[in-house]
């Protein structure tokens, strides 16, 4: 994964992800929305095979989109050790 500021200002940051897709920018967007600071959440790909992801976050100003962006890379990293937890205890 290598990422790609585009844009950054006080209350919106753009940037492209390579080497990511849907099911991975689908995750981030909707953890971006559980931040009651964020008032915009999304990504588009141009092309679905070649294309990379651009990711725009904007706040209120309360929290910056970098803040609120860190806070979400957070929650879905606990997220994911939960799971692989429990995975283990039952899949044993």
């Amino acid at each position: 994964m290598e990422i790609n500021v585009i844009e950054d200002k006080k209350n919106r940051l753009s940037f492209e992800i390579k080497g990511e897709g849907n099911t991975f920018c689908n995750i981030l967007k909707d953890e971006l929305w559980n931040d009651k600071h964020v008032n915009v959440a999304a990504y588009n790909i141009k092309h679905p095979l070649i294309g990379i992801p651009l990711v725009i976050v904007e706040t209120d100003g309360k929290k910056t989109p970098r803040q609120s962006l860190y806070d979400a890379a957070g929650r879905i990293g606990d997220k994911v050790e939960k799971l692989r937890k429990e995975a283990k205890k039952e899949l044993k």
